[in-house]
């Protein structure tokens, strides 16, 4: 059975001392109810090390929002899935559309970045979507179908099992505009049976498809009520408790 999943990414907001004190509002939130799904939130590096130290693991997964393609070395300012996973994080996204899109991370570059975070013991997050004039010219499934054969399909069974993946339309994200509940549907059931045909029914069954782009306390419950969107990737609404939580609860 497939796990649900609303996971934060901060992006590159808040201080370390923001940063803790959001982290100890959300793990404190959640202590006050019991939570239908898996709660993460993917922070800077400089907060990894003291965020794992205020939370409880039980409740809230701790992740990284990038992490470099090499082991170790003279790579300045790189930081490496190793020392991602020596923080205590057990998750990294990987492949967001800004690393794609600003720092020309390519399938071949993320390859090599998955391989490393499954050899660290991390999941990653793996983004996947389509920009606007893709969209439009109607090639969407065909980018997205690349996107995920090229970076993943030389996993084995056993380690594509161990990714969750969240489709971001890229034209939806902090633009807000949202894809329409019924076209993350139809994207995610596209995704789960390009998997299928790969992996076979089962993995594909069993692999989380998180939805990213402008999810909200006003449209989450509609997205989420859809068979095939196992949770969401959130950005601007991950950035005050309250919100995030009201998304969380929205399972």
């Amino acid at each position: 059975m497939r796990k649900n999943i609303v996971a934060g990414n901060w992006k590159m907001n808040t201080t370390l001392q923001e940063g803790v004190q959001l982290a100890k509002e959300v793990n404190e939130s959640l202590k006050s109810f019991k939570a239908n799904c898996g709660v993460v939130i993917a922070v800077p590096f400089t907060h990894l090390a003291s965020i794992n130290d205020v939370i409880d693991k039980n409740l809230l997964g701790l992740g990284a929002e990038n992490c470099a393609n090499k082991v170790s070395g003279a790579f300045t300012g790189e930081v490496s899935a190793a020392m991602v996973a020596s923080t205590g994080a057990n998750y990294v996204i990987l492949g967001h559309s800004e690393r794609r899109q600003y720092y020309g991370e390519t399938s071949e570059t993320l390859k090599e970045k998955v391989a490393l975070a499954l050899e660290n013991g991390l999941t990653p997050i793996f983004c996947i979507g389509e920009v606007l004039e893709e969209r439009e010219a109607n090639v969407h499934f065909d980018v997205v179908k690349r996107q995920v054969e090229e970076a993943l399909f030389e996993l084995s069974a056993e380690d594509f099992s161990k990714l969750v993946l969240a489709y971001e339309p890229v034209w939806a994200i902090g633009t807000g505009k949202t894809a329409t509940d019924d076209q993350a549907e139809e994207m995610h059931a596209f995704i789960r049976n390009t998997i299928a045909k790969k992996y076979g029914k089962e993995i594909a069954d069993n692999t989380t498809i998180l939805y990213g782009g402008s999810c909200k306390p006003s449209n989450a419950a509609q997205l989420f009520a859809k068979p095939n969107v196992d949770g969401g990737l959130i950005g601007g609404a991950s950035l005050k408790s309250e919100s995030f939580i009201d998304i969380v609860k929205a399972f």
